[in-house]
């Protein structure tokens, strides 16, 4: 029996999420000067989110451990193939998703990032980590590069990038999820148009807070 791509890859992934750990002081800095509430107002306003992110282009803004588990979990358990992530970051995500598709027996992950530093960084990780030949990452605003050339049915979704725009990427990939696909938002709190959209009657999904604050949802029609 082969050894999961993913078990292969814990030496890595250790590394990169050591370092995202030791970045946290310096992210406590870049809002400094920020208060609470400000903070919300700028993660939950679609103009705010831009000064927010500038503060962040460093940071490598991780998914947690068990975040980053639970996504290669459910896209092995849905033999996910067509897999589209909004906010790449330094990869780590990307990693775990890539994983999932190599152990899955291939597959496509496209996934956007704003800060070209960024994806450079996520780029070399995915190298580093044998993945690279199953991910395409595409530098902008995903308004823009998720709009186009996406795969015809998709089967999982993360949502990990500026919180105020999760339910515009939900309209960009709505009419391609096929049913049961699955979408993960990170740090879903933040996004509360977002929740009350998929945890709505009627809406075509199912919905379920999970973790801290990860919102976990399933299309059912």
């Amino acid at each position: 029996m082969t050894t999961p791509t993913i078990t292969s890859l814990a030496p890595l992934l250790d590394r990169l999420f050591d370092q995202d750990e030791a970045a946290r002081g310096d992210l406590q800095a870049a809002f400094a000067d920020v208060t609470d509430a400000d903070r919300v107002r700028m993660m939950r306003s679609k103009t705010g989110y831009r000064d927010l992110y500038a503060r962040l282009k460093d940071a490598p803004l991780a998914v947690s451990r068990e975040t980053g588990s639970l996504l290669y979990m459910l896209a092995r358990s849905s033999r996910a193939q067509a897999i589209v992530e909004f906010g790449t970051s330094f990869g780590i995500s990307a990693l775990h998703l890539a994983a999932a598709l190599r152990d899955n027996g291939g597959g496509r992950l496209v996934t956007s990032e704003f800060e070209p530093s960024k994806a450079a960084r996520a780029r070399e990780n995915l190298r580093d980590g044998g993945l690279i030949d199953l991910v395409e990452i595409r530098e902008g605003d995903a308004l823009k590069t998720l709009c186009v050339d996406l795969p015809d049915q998709i089967d999982l979704v993360l949502l990990d990038g500026a919180k105020a725009l999760y339910p515009d990427i939900l309209d960009l990939v709505e009419d391609r999820l096929r049913p049961g696909a699955i979408i993960v938002a990170d740090n879903a709190d933040d996004s509360p148009d977002y929740l009350a959209r998929v945890r709505a009657p009627g809406s075509g999904y199912m919905s379920t807070p999970f973790a801290e604050d990860v919102e976990l949802s399933v299309r059912i029609r």
